[in-house]
């Protein structure tokens, strides 16, 4: 790999290539090597690289302008795509409020919600409930409902503790229990904690449908958003699902809270929103809630870019491509076939301990014993050594430590939505040759 001169700084202080190209589900760097994008970046670019009519809907809308402030104008993309969103979401989904980004969505569901409570004299709600391990953004108030210990530890004195919950990992239960016979107890938890914080202290309810990074793709037991759901409106609690990795397709249904009929009070959308061509995100609420605060001068909250005109035409197009192009659709038939080679590679490689997922948001958990499920000793990194080596092969792929974040591994394989099933069989081959190399590497 070329030495690179670069004044920026990320997370790891390590050489990586430059990105030259991209079209499709592939990458190109400024040497000429190809690289599959196995986890569509930060699992984003759900309609892929380099779509001909998102780049004449950037064209369109440069004519015109690339910004008009909020407060001074309404433009017609931000119109066009709430619009649009109110047309695909849950029909009680009906107010939008644009953003740039993931971790600003879920910030600004925080806000609304206290805003709400406190505007109709429900002061003293302000506690949020999340789940460990889990990952909503990297704000103070997003990572407050945060457990992944790397990226939280460093500014916990400076953050809300909030309460936690263990998320519904039948493979590696928190509570120490064994699906179905546990009875779901990891939702049931969600009432002993509101009862413990005060039901009168509690303003929401926060979790991802599908797990994201930090779980990777763990999915609930079918029943887990019944009880939930109820436990919410049994204590007037509101549901917030962060949507931000698993909207726009990635699962097999346009949003994941469809497939077990979720009936979210407020939702954040980003990544897939976009797909990676410009910073996009939404939050989207009952009008119910909306209602209440727009009586008590408007939402004391915003960002310079919320509803950027060039940001919402983007985001508009790639709505239009999902629909076009079938891509929901896609990722449940691709999703299906993956996960199945997937599968046949966990028999081969014993050090697969668990394929899960849905749709295009696919893991794979890595174990030293598949038996006993212990996992590679923290040392080993067992993740970013198959990540290393993957990217080697050309095939880019996504780490994260299970255990909230400090040990076991799993690594994301979620491609973009456009991939074909010849796509998939060259992933697997490159993926089938990185386990091969990692075996001997453990060994």
């Amino acid at each position: 790999m070329e030495p690179i001169e670069s004044y920026n700084f990320y997370i790891a202080n390590k050489n990586i290539p430059t990105a030259d190209y991209a079209k499709g589900i592939r990458i190109w760097d400024k040497n000429g090597k190809e690289y599959i994008d196995g986890c569509s970046g930060a699992v984003i670019c759900n309609i892929g690289y380099g779509q001909e009519k998102v780049l004449e809907a950037i064209k369109a809308q440069a004519e015109k302008t690339f910004f008009a402030y909020r407060l001074h104008f309404e433009n017609q993309p931000a119109m066009d795509l709430s619009k649009k969103l109110v047309e695909l979401t849950a029909s009680h989904l009906n107010r939008v409020f644009f953003v740039s980004g993931g971790s600003e969505a879920v910030e600004s569901a925080m806000k609304l919600c206290r805003q709400y409570f406190y505007d109709r004299g429900e002061g003293s709600r302000h506690i949020f409930i999340c789940r460990t391990p889990s990952y909503h953004g990297c704000t103070l108030g997003t990572l407050s409902l945060t457990a992944y210990a790397p990226l939280e530890a460093p500014f916990r004195p400076m953050m809300k503790a909030y309460p936690k919950i263990p998320a519904p990992n039948c493979y590696r239960c928190g509570l120490n229990l064994t699906y179905p016979n546990c009875g779901i107890q990891c939702a049931k938890e969600l009432e002993r904690t509101i009862l413990e914080q005060g039901p009168e202290n509690v303003a929401a309810f926060v979790a991802e449908p599908i797990g994201g990074a930090s779980t990777g793709a763990v999915v609930p037991p079918d029943g887990y958003f019944d009880i939930i759901r109820e436990t919410c409106t049994k204590f007037g609690v509101l549901l917030i699902l962060d949507e931000v990795m698993t909207g726009f397709g990635r699962t097999g249904k346009l949003f994941a809270y469809e497939h077990w009929d979720v009936e979210a009070d407020i939702i954040c959308l980003s990544k897939g929103m976009a797909s990676g061509y410009v910073p996009l995100g939404a939050i989207m609420a009952r009008k119910e809630l909306v209602n209440v605060i727009m009586e008590h001068g408007g939402f004391k909250h915003g960002f310079t870019y919320a509803g950027n005109p060039m940001a919402c035409a983007i985001g508009l197009q790639v709505l239009d491509i999902i629909e076009e192009q079938g891509l929901v659709d896609n990722a449940k038939v691709m999703g299906d076939l993956l996960k199945a080679e997937l599968e046949a590679l966990a028999i081969i490689y014993p050090m697969i301990g668990q394929v899960r997922g849905k749709g295009l948001l696919l893991a794979l958990e890595l174990v030293k014993n598949p038996e006993t499920k212990e996992p590679f000793p923290a040392s080993v990194d067992a993740a970013q050594t198959l990540t290393d080596i993957a990217f080697n092969e050309g095939l880019v792929i996504y780490p994260r430590k299970t255990l909230n974040g400090l040990e076991g591994d799993h690594v994301l394989i979620s491609p973009p939505l456009v991939i074909t099933a010849a796509d998939v069989k060259e992933l697997i081959n490159r993926l089938d040759k990185s386990l091969e190399e990692a075996v001997k590497r453990f060994a």
